[in-house]
């Protein structure tokens, strides 16, 4: 909608309802009558200006690779030692020869378990300290799938079953055995003194 001029009828009328008006600010000067303002040129935005670029310049990298799980052995080498340092060392090179020994080959997982609570239980009663407990390494899967499948199932079930109840209360350490004592396919397991 365009702005129109004031007729002089217009004029005449704001000058009266002007003289019998008080005057807000008196300092400054009273002008003849309304001026009218010129219409506001419109401004255009300034054209952006873009920077040289490339397609997917701010795409993210490459896919971080899935997490999975770590290997039992990483996990086991990570975990803090719980024991004597120094004693921790000799039983990893083999110095320390296991009191008592289990070995789990050939076993399922439903007869396994309670064996491998058995053991351990019986073992910290009888005050040993350092027991060997055997898995095997397991054996290669045929077909590997989409699923990335552990090999061996005891190797990586008895160190989760060592670090839960009941066992976990009597388990001090457990480590990968030395190559004299099994390597890759045993366990030491460092147990705590009953009290």
């Amino acid at each position: 909608m365009s702005r129109r001029k004031l007729t002089a009828d217009e004029i005449e009328l704001w000058r009266k309802v002007a003289k019998q008006a008080e005057r807000m600010h008196p300092e400054i000067p009273q002008s003849v009558h309304p001026v009218t303002l010129p219409k506001p040129k419109p401004t255009k935005p300034p054209k952006p200006r873009f920077d040289a670029f490339e397609v997917g310049q701010n795409a993210p990298g490459k896919p971080a690779r899935h997490a999975l799980k770590p290997a039992i052995s990483e996990s086991l080498r990570t975990s803090p030692v719980q024991m004597d340092t120094k004693a921790f060392g000799r039983m990893k090179r083999g110095k320390i020869k296991p009191e008592g020994k289990l070995d789990l080959h050939g076993m399922r997982i439903d007869t396994a378990y309670p064996a491998l609570i058995r053991f351990v239980l019986t073992a910290q009663a009888s005050g040993k300290r350092l027991v060997l407990v055997v898995t095997g390494k397991g054996k290669d899967r045929d077909e590997p799938g989409p699923i990335p499948t552990p090999r061996g199932v005891l190797r990586n079930q008895v160190p989760q079953w060592l670090a839960l109840p009941p066992l976990a209360q009597a388990v001090l350490q457990v480590t990968q055995a030395h190559i004299s004592h099994g390597g890759e396919g045993a366990y030491y397991v460092y147990l705590r003194r009953t009290r």
